[in-house]
């Protein structure tokens, strides 16, 4: 299936969040798609981030406007930071989102692949610390640490990669698959359950239909304590994409 018909599908299947990113260069694949959907603006949250190379005060504004552009949107529900890259560089970013919250060209401001360190330097100099935080956290890493802390702060933990990527054998896990047979759903289900369970918002990925259909089918059933700890288990605290305190690119 393509991007585009792959978003129409999510759309009719009930999905209303949509995540992209200056990096990802599918901004306009997005845009065209949600249009194709009748669906009203108001009706859609939409989330874009901007990359590294845009950090900084006026290539922040500049980066906002151009994803305002290909989104063909007047306005963004959330906009992230992408990485932490050098002090100053996030701190002009950070102020350029906080006057781009304070005028309601967006609704909510935050980071993405931050650390506790790296949050905890931006009360330095944040007058709006970061309503978001979206971070790599899947049973093999369930980044706890850092979940208690956003908890602690009144910080939303937003999850990337709910389900491992693909580039891990977490699916397999007899805990999990044991799980998808009790509940009659299929182990990525059951992750992704964990997550909400946990209290964190998911941005699961897919392209294909049934899958994404599967995806959204979260809401009919509930872990018990028992079945959350036995998941707690098979944390291996394996993280697949890059550590955020690793700022160099």
């Amino acid at each position: 299936m393509n991007p585009v018909s792959a978003i129409k599908h999510a759309a009719e299947v009930g999905y209303r969040h949509f995540d992209t990113a200056t990096v990802y260069k599918n901004e306009p694949i997005l845009a065209q798609a949600l249009k194709e959907t009748g669906l009203a603006r108001e009706d859609l949250f939409i989330t874009s981030k901007v990359w590294n190379d845009m950090q900084g005060y006026d290539k922040t504004k500049q980066a906002f406007e151009e994803t305002l552009q290909k989104l063909k949107t007047d306005y963004l529900d959330l906009y992230l930071i992408h990485w932490y890259m050098e002090d100053e560089s996030v701190k002009g970013s950070w102020q350029a989102l906080e006057e781009l919250y304070k005028t309601g060209k967006v609704k909510a401001i935050g980071v993405s692949n931050f650390s506790i360190n790296q949050l905890e330097k931006m009360k330095g100099y944040a007058e709006i610390m970061p309503m978001v935080v979206q971070v790599e956290t899947h049973p093999y890493f369930p980044q706890d640490e850092l979940r208690n802390y956003l908890v602690k702060e009144n910080i939303q933990h937003e999850s990337w990669g709910p389900i491992g990527q693909g580039r891990s054998d977490l699916l397999s896990e007899p805990i999990l698959v044991a799980l998808a047979e009790k509940y009659d759903k299929s182990p990525a289900q059951i992750v992704l359950r964990w997550h909400i369970e946990r209290g964190s918002v998911i941005i699961p990925k897919s392209v294909h239909p049934g899958r994404i259909t599967e995806n959204s089918a979260l809401f009919d059933f509930e872990l018990t304590a028992g079945d959350m700890q036995a998941i707690k288990e098979i944390n291996t605290e394996t993280r697949y994409g890059r550590d955020p305190e690793n700022t160099g690119y």
